[in-house]
């Protein structure tokens, strides 16, 4: 008995593995050239980063907006770091017309990166993707 339930956690353990290491590598070799938004790239010429180093926030942002939303719904608790709402309004792109594009649009910050790490963009399903206009 003690030896199928062995078996049956080192299988767990490989399947877990199996699709927990590959998405961490997807998300450190993302493509730089995906559009970061107007005032993501206007910040990243003037010098300023994300709320946290690039290399942090593709491994943990989701780690990021969970806890976010925890503190937010549980506790009450909102602030501007790491909220979904924020990370929208600096990541969106804008059209010729100066109209929002949404972010999870072909060829958008969210869509595409979440495209090259081969992970499931949910958040938009009850999510904005534009911010609102002032």
């Amino acid at each position: 008995m003690m030896q199928q339930v062995r078996y049956v956690l080192l299988a767990v353990a490989v399947l877990l593995g199996g699709w927990i290491v590959p998405t961490q590598q997807a998300a450190a070799d993302i493509d730089e050239d995906i559009a970061l938004g107007a005032k993501a790239s206007a910040a990243k010429e003037r010098g300023e980063g994300c709320v946290e180093p690039t290399e942090v926030m593709r491994s943990q942002h989701m780690k990021f907006l969970l806890h976010h939303r925890d503190e937010t719904v549980l506790f009450g608790i909102r602030t501007k770091k790491y909220s979904l709402k924020n990370c929208i309004s600096c990541h969106v792109s804008e059209d010729q017309a100066g109209n929002y594009i949404r972010i999870n649009s072909e060829g958008q910050f969210c869509q595409e990166c979440h495209e090259e790490a081969a992970v499931h963009l949910d958040c938009f399903q009850c999510h904005a993707t534009t911010p609102r206009k002032k």
